[in-house]
């Protein structure tokens, strides 16, 4: 497409002003990935600053960290930060300095994997008990429950003391507060089961701890499935309710993406092509019954698809993963009407090979390296697990 028949980007350029008062300064989002680069110990390392460094000079208005453990019995992979007391908090303080560079943003995605954590440094717990082919976890006591809020404001405002400019709430992919509202996976009678109402409950409360914890003027972001796509768990029509409760609470950014990592689940990530973004039919309704921004995560791959979301009202910004990892300058691209990334194209990876490559990627881009990175889906699953198994023996001497 030659330049003059470009959409302008004015759409993506505009300021977006979030509830609290903090203005992010466009419309693109680095959305929340895990990136694996966690040192075993849950601290960051060098090469997980830079990478953050590389998207904020890129032009990024925010860029997420995702699964940072609040929590370190239940985390989603050995390298995830955890954010405690007694973490690295200089390091903390460095990442979070390095990706707020050039007017960015940078925030933690507050994680807690429940009946998905990982195995072999875990004993995964979730809202009810579960013993099906390749998962298994306890069900979570009241008093696990109510242990929550107190977690998460405590992580929150160790994020707010070390210079990370707002937190995401992850209540989306089949993790811990997915699977509170998922009926699918949440056979609780008590408060916390039930209705759509109940099964939010944990999430309402958790809301007001972390706020009363940061105050009223830093950003809490949340991120939330539209569906879970599989039958029998949460539906549109569920999550809509969702969207209107939260709207309710005094949340700034509404995530919308879709999909679990549960066995045998379909990923809406691990696929070999796209057909656009996923969720924006869905995104158009969530619009209609709050005022909460909204941004859209899953399928971009053209400057033409974030324009059109923004300029027709689907979401207020648009959040993007692998496109970013292909170009960590891709925001001033767009916004300078320059062109879109050329997607890779796999013959018959392996399942888990394609979530992979990217996130070898990403280490290869916080080394400043990627021009020689070569690795096929096949390498980098090899690589990508290997890496796991000696982080998880460092996690074991850390934290168990």
């Amino acid at each position: 497409m030659t330049l003059q028949h470009r959409k302008p980007a004015s759409a993506l350029g505009r300021a977006l002003e979030l509830p609290c008062g903090i203005v992010l300064k466009n419309r693109l989002i680095k959305s929340a990935m895990s990136d694996s680069l966690g040192d075993g110990k849950g601290n960051p390392t060098r090469a997980q600053g830079r990478l953050y460094e590389r998207w904020a000079e890129g032009g990024v208005a925010l860029s997420l960290i995702g699964e940072v453990q609040g929590d370190p019995r239940y985390p989603e992979k050995p390298g995830n930060l955890v954010l405690v007391p007694d973490a690295d908090l200089q390091a903390m303080q460095a990442l979070a300095m390095r990706g707020s560079a050039n007017g960015a943003s940078i925030w933690p995605q507050l994680g807690h994997a429940g009946a998905l954590a990982h195995l072999p440094i875990s004993r995964p717990k979730g809202p009810s008990a579960l013993n099906v082919e390749g998962l298994q976890c306890e069900a979570m006591s009241l008093d696990d429950i109510r242990e929550l809020p107190d977690t998460y404001a405590t992580t929150a405002r160790l994020a707010k003391d070390v210079g990370f400019g707002g937190v995401q709430i992850h209540a989306g992919h089949g993790f811990l507060f997915s699977q509170f509202l998922s009926p699918l996976f949440n056979h609780r009678t008590d408060a916390y089961g039930g209705t759509i109402e109940g099964r939010f409950r944990i999430i309402r409360e958790v809301i007001t701890s972390v706020r009363d914890a940061v105050g009223s003027a830093y950003p809490i972001g949340i991120k939330i499935n539209s569906t879970d796509k599989l039958v029998g768990g949460l539906t549109e029509d569920d999550a809509l309710d969702v969207v209107r409760m939260l709207d309710q609470t005094s949340v700034d950014l509404i995530d919308i993406s879709g999909g679990t990592y549960f066995p045998g689940a379909a990923s809406s990530s691990d696929g070999t092509s796209s057909t656009g973004p996923y969720f924006a039919d869905f995104s158009r309704r969530a619009k209609q019954v709050t005022t909460v921004p909204i941004m859209l995560t899953g399928g971009f791959e053209s400057r033409d698809q974030a324009i059109a979301a923004v300029e027709s009202g689907c979401a207020d910004a648009v959040s993007l993963a692998r496109a970013m990892v292909l170009d960590p300058a891709l925001p001033s691209m767009w916004l300078s009407e320059s062109g879109d990334p050329d997607f890779p194209v796999f013959d018959a990876p392996p399942r888990g090979g394609i979530t992979a490559w990217y996130t070898m990627r990403l280490t290869a881009l916080g080394e400043d390296r990627e021009d020689q990175f070569d690795l096929s889906p096949a390498d980098a699953l090899q690589a990508y697990d290997a890496r796991d198994a000696k982080r998880c023996e460092t996690w074991r001497k850390r934290f168990m």
